[in-house]
């Protein structure tokens, strides 16, 4: 019994999320301005590697998805022509993606100041507020 204990305790902790850690603000190592300079253009330049993996891979898969919509008969989706993958580059989704972005955006802060505003009657006393 002890053993099945130990081993689901081993499991819990094996599964339980870990913080992550982020740069410690009194790292001896970074008290100077050139240390804090060569740390940041790392960075930047561990961002500019990772953004150029992310493009590169992401144009194999338009690739991909134009060639597996051709091999299914789907080519003809968009006004009797082919759609092809550069009408998304020419800015169409791209529009639509922003327009949604943007009324996803206003909604999030209309519920948002609703929020705030039943929170404070709230704590101001006005208890029907409480349960919103």
């Amino acid at each position: 019994m002890k053993a099945y204990l130990a081993g689901l305790a081993m499991m819990a902790a094996a599964l339980a999320p870990q913080t992550a850690l982020a740069d410690d603000p009194r790292d001896p190592a970074m008290r100077s301005a050139a240390a804090r300079a060569r740390d940041k253009a790392e960075i930047q330049r561990l961002n500019r590697n990772q953004l150029a993996y992310v493009r590169k891979r992401d144009a194999g898969y338009v690739k991909d998805w134009a060639a597996y919509r051709k091999a299914q008969g789907q080519g003809q989706t968009r006004g009797g022509s082919d759609y092809e993958e550069t009408s998304y580059d020419a800015g169409y989704g791209a529009r639509r993606d922003a327009a949604d972005y943007a009324q996803s955006r206003r909604d999030y802060e209309r519920d948002l100041a609703e929020w705030r505003y039943a929170a404070g009657q709230c704590r101001a006393g006005n208890y029907a507020y409480c349960a919103r």
